[in-house]
């Protein structure tokens, strides 16, 4: 999706602040298959330390062996070299090292080298990855117990870190999205592909990460390189009424998440990517909602942009509909400390101004 401007709170209230680039001998070299990071080099690196130090404080809020293992995973996460990549300052397009090369000289000329570090790599502009654990915990139900040989397809998937985490326990694991900034940061051949299963996985089966890059389900390539049959699909701080259907004029159209297709289209689609049995998650993140006499934050709405209706009409069963996770989002919130500045100051409240609405619908089986 094209976010630049959205997430403001997390990505403020996460601390999204470079942890340094690798010596590039420590890390592997472009074109080499990714390996587990040793524990010295977790210790080594400030982003894996951090991580794995995430992980073990948001282990008490797991309620599922899936989130723990998730959790877990982070374990088996592989160090990262500084990728190069290009960029427009005026319209925040980004560009890989190829796509740069390809372009005529006067956009050439237009473009600005910059590092991206292994920081940047797992936490992009959106904060950790880790965040995930609950909208997998309202993923998981009886018959969703584990991702081990299950399809999963992320829509708006935002940074690789989760996806890799759920490759790593064996799930196949799809990530759909518009943000040049991702097509350009995920460029190594071995950022997809098989993934070496990590030692919490509940079997030794490997999973793999796709990247596709586009409007889904807009572009006939995008859909098809996407598939179908997803045993889930899951939507973080992408599908919110702020960002599809806002409520009050926004000037600055990168606020918002253009789907280029009707409801009708958008929600048939998901039901025939999801496998019978399948389930779409949206789980959505926000700040407290402007007022009246506020400006509108778009990011603000984090309801659900399609109603009941729409859902069972599209022939979608709804479990959960704009489900308050208030309580156990402001805990995670304060165990990742996004309530503090990098001193460790108090910067916000997040009693007041973090909550968080999750919907669960089912592809009934046939």
């Amino acid at each position: 999706m094209n976010r630049y401007s959205s997430l403001v709170l997390c990505a403020a209230l996460a601390g999204l602040a470079g942890c340094g680039t690798l010596p590039r001998s420590s890390a592997p070299q472009r074109g080499e298959p990714f390996t587990r990071a040793t524990p010295t080099e977790v210790a080594s690196s400030p982003t894996l330390r951090r991580l794995v130090n995430e992980a073990a404080l948001l282990q008490p809020l797991a309620q599922t062996d899936l989130t723990r293992r998730f959790l877990d995973a982070t374990n088996a996460l592989p160090r990262i070299a500084p990728r190069t990549v290009y960029v427009n300052e005026m319209t925040r397009e980004y560009f890989s090292p190829a796509a740069r090369n390809a372009l005529p000289e006067p956009r050439r000329s237009q473009l600005a080298e910059t590092q991206l570090d292994e920081f940047r790599y797992y936490f992009t502009k959106y904060g950790s990855p880790l965040a995930y654990i609950r909208a997998l915990e309202f993923a998981t139900d009886q018959n969703f117990r584990d991702v081990a040989g299950k399809r999963i397809l992320d829509f708006g998937y935002g940074s690789i870190g989760h996806l890799r985490l759920l490759a790593s326990l064996g799930a196949q694991v799809t990530g759909v999205d518009t943000d040049s900034y991702l097509a350009a940061l995920y460029t190594d051949s071995a950022d997809t592909g098989t993934v070496p299963p990590a030692a919490s996985a509940s079997r030794r089966s490997r999973g793999s990460i796709a990247l596709v890059q586009g409007h889904w389900p807009k572009d006939a390539n995008v859909v098809e390189q996407v598939g179908h049959g997803y045993d889930l699909i899951l939507s973080k701080n992408t599908l919110k009424r702020g960002y599809v259907k806002p409520e009050r004029k926004v000037d600055d159209k990168r606020q918002l998440v253009d789907l280029r297709v009707s409801d009708q289209v958008f929600l048939a689609a998901i039901y025939n990517t999801l496998a019978p049995g399948g389930k779409l998650v949206i789980y959505n993140l926000h700040p407290r909602p402007a007022t009246a006499r506020e400006k509108y934050k778009p990011l603000a709405d984090g309801r659900s942009p399609f109603s009941r209706e729409q859902f069972a009409k599209a022939g979608l069963r709804v479990v959960a509909f704009d489900t308050e996770d208030h309580a156990a989002v402001r805990r995670m919130g304060r165990l990742l400390k996004w309530d503090q500045n990098e001193k460790g100051e108090t910067i916000d409240d997040l009693e007041s101004n973090l909550f968080a609405l999750a919907t669960v619908v089912i592809r009934p089986a046939q």
